[in-house]
């Protein structure tokens, strides 16, 4: 559980294509374990891979790097959590994000989430969601919704992100 590897497959629609967008490949290591007077700390270097069509805007044309340094802590049924990252894309952008979120457990599977981040300088998104679970012995599987509202250039738009995930058990 301290070194962790994984990927992040994106599919999305833009209005105008639809497909993968750019590959991430994470390693997290895990830095410092929650206690009772101390949150735990997780930092993630990923190396993000340019398999998403640039010119249809669903990826980004080329190698980048993100890190980020995740911090959270339990309170009872309620977790808190915040996030500052950066993201390099040679040649295209370079942005710092900082986020949070809350997530209150209604019920030992089914979670209320809050979550906002804000890229410096650029926008803003607050996004409200459920995910729920469920065990298959040492196995789960995840499903979640949220309705991200992000307010940039001026405009505020809608969305709707869908999650699925199918955690498998942690060998020591």
């Amino acid at each position: 559980m301290r070194h962790q590897l994984s990927y992040t497959l994106p599919f999305s629609s833009n209005g105008s294509a639809r497909g993968f967008g750019d590959v991430m490949l994470n390693y997290r290591y895990q830095l410092r374990e929650e206690t009772a007077t101390g949150a735990a700390v997780s930092p993630r270097a990923s190396l993000i891979l340019p398999t998403g069509r640039d010119a249809d805007g669903l990826g980004s044309g080329t190698v980048g790097v993100q890190v980020n340094v995740p911090v959270s802590k339990q309170f009872g049924d309620f977790y808190v959590h915040a996030n500052a990252g950066h993201t390099w894309l040679p040649d295209v952008s370079n942005s710092t994000l900082l986020g949070g979120s809350g997530i209150w457990r209604m019920k030992p599977m089914i979670n209320l989430m809050l979550e906002g981040v804000v890229a410096l300088g650029d926008a803003a998104t607050i996004s409200p969601g459920v995910r729920g679970g469920w065990n298959f012995g040492d196995r789960q599987f995840v499903v979640g919704a949220a309705l991200p509202v992000t307010r940039a250039e001026g405009r505020t738009t809608a969305a709707l992100l869908m999650y699925l995930s199918y955690e498998l058990p942690f060998r020591r």
